[in-house]
């Protein structure tokens, strides 16, 4: 049966293609599904691109199905199928005037980092989904860290998570943030200060000199 359903995979449209893989939305006899494929990665970037899909596998696992993020169906080492969530990203579909959506998405972070993980790449608007019914989703864990919610390192990692979500809040609901919010704003950690002091130049380098691409400020990689 397994076999079978398999052999009925089709793909519906491509979604995203970089130097760490191709990203589409396939349909088999369960139905929607979206498959990261590293087939076509280039020989010397294919143990980062699997590096990165392990760690989102292992992400979505520890999650365990959790709502508003995407099950994990299958990681062979060389593909890796998740559920399919039905909405679209923050920038296309922008919840501007929308407190509700950000009072649910920090809710969804909550539930997030209590089951010991911080996504870690929340600063992209195209990892925070507007599903069908204007509710958050978040997606894209290859970043993600995994510990125990009580550590210092873990704290510090999900209060950064925290930070982005209200970054995003104050670009589409100015007027609704609190006086405590934006003290959060402005403390910056000392990681923020690291990663812009030495982190985000060399991946500046890699991505624009050396891969030929660039994120577009999280909306997706302008080739």
């Amino acid at each position: 049966m397994h076999a079978s359903i398999r052999s009925e995979v089709t793909e519906v449209t491509e979604l995203k293609a970089d130097s760490f893989g191709r990203i589409a939305l396939m349909r088999d006899g369960a139905g929607l599904f979206v498959r990261r494929d590293l087939a076509h990665v280039p020989l010397w970037l294919r143990l980062p691109a699997w590096w990165l899909a392990r760690r989102e596998a292992r992400a979505l696992r520890r999650l365990d199905g959790l709502p508003a993020t995407p099950p994990l169906l299958r990681w062979d080492g060389r593909r890796l199928d998740r559920g399919y969530l039905d909405g679209a990203a923050m920038h296309q579909r922008p919840p501007r005037g929308d407190l509700e959506y950000f009072r649910q998405a920090r809710k969804l972070l909550q539930q997030l980092h209590r089951q010991g993980l911080a996504h870690n790449d929340l600063a992209k608007e195209a990892n925070w989904l507007v599903l069908a019914d204007g509710t958050p989703a978040i997606i894209d864990f290859q970043l993600a860290i995994i510990g125990s919610p009580r550590s210092a390192w873990m704290r510090l990692l999900a209060r950064e998570d925290l930070r982005h979500l209200l970054k995003h809040k104050r670009t589409y609901c100015p007027d609704a943030i609190t006086p405590v919010e934006r003290r959060v704003l402005k403390r910056a950690s000392w990681l923020r200060h690291a990663w812009f002091a030495t982190g985000k130049p060399v991946y500046r380098f890699v991505t624009r000199k050396l891969l030929k691409w660039e994120d577009n400020e999280g909306q997706g990689p302008k080739l």
